[in-house]
């Protein structure tokens, strides 16, 4: 329930505090006194978006502040998942800086105004006199229903199915275009395809065969080179090897004369016996090295091939020619295999399906279960409103589609009298009958809707005598399962009240303010009076009032 509301520089409110209690709230007030102010300021902490407009003093900040006790409405989990600390009472504030920006808190963490809207939605059911005009939408008739069928898990269950149907329909989409696409491009990108996989591509693979291509077109160069190297290192009379030899006895009778000498000896064996290894390497190098023209036209052709290959896709490395193979394969295996994935996605589809068909016919069993019960229930109590005529035609036919909230079509008419047709609500209904019925709703719904809080804003409007009276008490009746507010211009609804509050205009420091405050018993009895007989108070007038008090 809202436990309290602070209000600071707001339209034409200064500073307002005030707390509220359970039961049935009332609050009444002349006409311009203020108290759309008031429900203009709750609407802000309810998620609403903020107007600099609205702001008393452009150089301050606009704060309101609203304390919630919800401790029995089960919320701990819509804290928590949304990351926010819960308390049994729950502090909601808004703030409107001069700038125009707007900031929004629940138990001092800040949150966006969309998770402030659907914590407010939780809280209170503000009815504002337009609201009536929702009689007639569809939408607002079905959670009508839907509220007296208790579907929430169904609908949970029935939104989060359609979700995923709704993507898999777009995916089976969007593989049926690929497919329309790609059998364009198959061919063209098999024939490239098969061209990169006959290469054989590897990493490094061109720099060997650059390399191999250079020894095989110079053969005879490096055969003449080689054997002009093992000549000078083996020549009889002036080799290398030979003259080496001779050090080497000559460093060997050194040794013997000294560590100097012996390391020297060393050095001298080690350059012979590397050189020894160089002669046999070349001799080998040069009994391998053979002319082979049909060896080099073959690597010849594979180069030839790799440098068209990276014209043809404009790249320079190998590396950048095995990616582009990677990709063509995956094109080209996704469309040869399109038909089975396109199949499998139709069975996945028609099994999402058959669930959805499922939950809908479920979803609409429950609701036609209880539309006997609320068009009983509703006129009922229209009867006890002064429409005993009233009569509700309620049917519910399978659509062909999947909708938001199920299959279901709904025609949901009304006829105020005998003999008239039945018709769309806000056609065939007055104000005042628009009044009535929405009380009824709202009063049946708050029954089967977990709701701490409902606010009701003129609802009474274009009814008068008796018929307010009732209303009175059918709010009162509500107020014992839950906390009622009513705004009213009706004495008769005013009196219900088990505290009722006055919103008056005040003139204060060359300005005009709005201010609130819940009026005492004495108080009441002059109040009513006076929305009974003006200002002038007369004895009857106000026997009349502590008559509708008592």
């Amino acid at each position: 329930m809202l436990s309290n509301l602070s209000i600071k520089n707001y339209a034409l409110i200064d500073k307002l505090n005030v707390s509220f209690g359970n039961g049935f709230t009332c609050i009444t007030g002349e006409t311009g006194a203020g108290k759309s102010i008031l429900l203009g300021g709750l609407s802000l902490v309810l998620g609403k978006r903020a107007d600099l407009s609205t702001l008393r003093n452009k150089e301050e900040k606009c704060i309101i502040e609203s304390e919630f006790e919800i401790a029995n409405y089960g919320l701990s989990t819509f804290f928590s998942e949304n990351d926010l600390d819960y308390e049994d009472k729950t502090i909601i504030r808004r703030e409107i800086l001069p700038s125009g920006k707007s900031r929004a808190f629940i138990n001092d963490t800040p949150v966006t105004l969309d998770v402030l809207s659907k914590l407010g939605n939780r809280l209170i059911d503000v009815h504002s006199q337009h609201q009536t005009l929702q009689l007639a939408d569809n939408e607002f008739q079905f959670k009508v229903i839907d509220s007296l069928a208790n579907i929430k898990d169904l609908s949970s269950t029935y939104t989060e199915q359609l979700k995923q149907y709704r993507k898999t329909t777009k995916e089976l989409e969007n593989l049926v275009n690929f497919q329309s696409n790609a059998i364009k491009e198959h061919e063209y990108n098999s024939f490239l395809l098969k061209e990169l996989e006959e290469a054989r591509l590897q990493e490094g693979m061109l720099e060997e065969l650059e390399e191999q291509y250079q020894q095989l077109s110079n053969v005879e160069t490096i055969v003449e080179q080689l054997a002009q190297g093992h000549h000078l290192l083996n020549d009889e009379q002036v080799g290398v090897l030979n003259l080496l030899s001779g050090l080497k006895q000559v460093s060997s009778k050194l040794s013997g004369y000294g560590s100097a000498y012996k390391a020297l000896d060393d050095r001298i064996q080690s350059v012979f016996i590397e050189m020894d290894d160089i002669a046999s390497e070349l001799q080998e190098l040069s009994d391998q090295t053979d002319l082979d023209p049909a060896l080099l036209d073959e690597v010849n052709s594979k180069l030839q091939l790799l440098y068209n290959l990276q014209k043809k896709h404009g790249v320079q490395e190998i590396s950048e020619l095995i990616r582009i193979k990677d990709e063509l394969f995956e094109k080209v295996d996704a469309t040869e295999n399109i038909e089975a994935t396109i199949s499998e996605k139709q069975k996945q589809l028609e099994g999402q399906e058959q669930k959805l068909n499922d939950l809908a016919a479920k979803i609409s069993k429950k609701r036609l279960q209880v539309i006997p019960d609320l068009k009983k229930q509703m006129e009922n109590r229209l009867d006890l409103l002064g429409m005993p005529s009233a009569r509700f035609k309620i049917e519910l036919h399978t659509s062909a589609d999947f909708k938001p909230n199920g299959k279901d079509d709904l025609l949901f008419l009304f006829a105020a009298n005998k003999g008239t047709d039945f018709g769309d609500i806000k056609k065939v209904a007055s104000g005042g009958e628009l009044s009535r019925i929405m009380l009824t709703i709202k009063s049946i719904m708050a029954k089967y809707e977990n709701l701490p809080t409902m606010m009701f804003d003129e609802i009474d409007t274009g009814v008068s005598g008796e018929i307010s009276n009732r209303m009175g008490e059918i709010m009162f009746e509500m107020s014992k399962s839950m906390q009622i507010f009513s705004i009213t211009h009706l004495p008769q609804v005013a009196s219900k009240g088990d505290h009722h509050f006055k919103v008056y205009k005040e003139d204060k420091g060359g300005g005009t303010l709005t201010n609130m405050k819940e009026l005492s018993q004495d108080e009441r009895v002059v109040e009513l009076a006076e929305m009974l007989g003006g200002k002038d108070l007369s004895e009857s007038a106000m026997a009349h009032a502590r008559q509708l008090l008592n």
